[in-house]
């Protein structure tokens, strides 16, 4: 699965929901008609609509509308969502199969559920333990490394400290700087 967006805050009465993006494609993933899945456990308990009916979140949602409002992408999913079926929307995760995201062109480029689970080792092949996640951070995207021995080190996704990611071998290479496995 895909991550590409987090529900927020719901915007209006008719059930539209505010979307954290996370896609460089939002206008693809969010286009009418699109089936979105929900993650299962990321959002609140169920909760009762305004007409006393008790919600669960659905395994998929899907798309009715979307538009951009004051740099925020608005959703509105199909059915008759009222502002606290939204509301019970809030934090649930939005994510496409993975087997339906067509690979990057530019080859230095990687989608977050390629790099997940490889190895990591030095140039020299000494294994320091295995991707587990990107997190996203504003100056540049972290590997969030799984350390052999517990515990997990963060490495900047940069040339620099990871010069080689080899996707049929299964591994990364990382030349990271004196002592930041050890922060």
């Amino acid at each position: 699965m895909l991550i590409v967006g987090r529900i927020g805050k719901p915007h209006g009465i008719r059930g539209e929901v505010t979307v954290e993006v996370r896609t460089d494609e939002p206008e693809a993933r969010f286009a009418p008609g699109k089936v979105l899945r929900t993650e299962p456990g990321a959002a609140p308990p169920p909760a009762a609509s305004e007409r006393g009916e008790a919600f669960r979140v659905p395994a998929e949602l899907v798309v009715e509308s979307a538009r951009w409002h004051q740099g925020r992408m608005l959703v509105a999913f199909e059915g008759s969502l009222d502002r606290d079926v939204a509301e019970a929307l809030r934090g649930t995760l939005l994510a496409v199969d993975s087997a339906d995201v067509a690979a990057p062109e530019d080859p230095e480029e990687f989608h977050d559920h390629q790099l997940v689970g490889l190895a990591v080792v030095t140039p020299a092949g000494e294994r320091l333990g295995e991707v587990a996640r990107i997190d996203h951070a504003p100056a540049s995207d972290l590997l969030v490394l799984r350390r052999p021995e517990g515990g997990t080190a963060l490495i900047p996704f940069v040339k620099a400290i990871v010069p080689e990611v080899d996707l049929a071998g299964g591994r990364v290479v990382v030349d990271p700087p004196a002592g930041l496995l050890d922060l």
